[in-house]
C-alpha cells in the first residue's frame, strides 16, 4: 500500500501524524526519511499528540532514542543520524523495543535499513522549494518498494 500526502504546513504534518497516531497498534515500527529540516520531529510530535503523549518531544539526536510512557502505548522515538555503523544499535536493544508492545518511530531511518522488520511503515519527507518553503511531499509505504 502506498499513499501519498501533500502537506502546505507544519499543522498539516502535525495533522497527518497525529491521525496515524490514533491508529497506531502495538509493535509497529515507522521509518522516517528525509533532508534536515523536511519534517521528521514535526511528524514524531504530532503521532505521540495522536497516542496522548504528554510529554514534550525532542529529537534524541544525541540519546538515540528517547522513551515516552505517557501515551495509550509506549512511543520509542529513534533517531539515528549520528549512526555509522547499523551494529551500534545493538548496545541499546533494539530488537526489544521493535518488537516490544509500543510504538518504534526512527528518523533517518534509511541509516539503518537492514535492521528494520518487513513490516516497517516507511514515512518519506520530501521538501519541494518551488512549492514553496512550507511545502512537502510525504508518502507512507506500508513495504518498501
Amino acid at each position: 500500500m502506498k499513499r501519498e500526502i501533500v502537506s502546505r504546513s507544519e499543522d498539516d504534518t502535525f495533522l497527518l501524524a497525529e491521525e496515524m497516531g490514533r491508529n497506531a497498534v502495538p509493535g509497529q515500527v515507522f521509518a522516517l526519511d528525509g533532508d534536515l529540516g523536511a519534517g521528521k520531529t514535526v511528524f514524531c510530535r504530532g503521532f505521540a499528540e495522536g497516542l496522548g503523549v504528554t510529554e514534550l518531544v525532542n529529537s534524541p539526536t544525541f540519546m538515540i532514542v528517547q522513551e515516552y510512557s505517557t501515551g495509550r502505548l509506549p512511543m520509542f522515538h529513534f533517531d539515528v543520524y549520528r549512526i555509522e555503523d547499523p551494529d551500534e544499535l545493538d548496545d541499546i536493544g533494539y530488537e526489544e523495543y521493535f518488537r516490544g508492545d509500543g510504538v518504534c518511530l526512527i528518523e533517518w531511518a534509511s541509516r539503518i535499513r537492514e535492521l528494520l522488520p518487513p513490516d516497517t511503515v516507511f514515512v518519506s519527507l520530501e521538501r519541494e522549494m518551488d512549492e514553496g518553503d512550507e511545502y512537502r511531499r510525504i508518502t507512507v509505504r506500508r513495504t518498501e518498494q
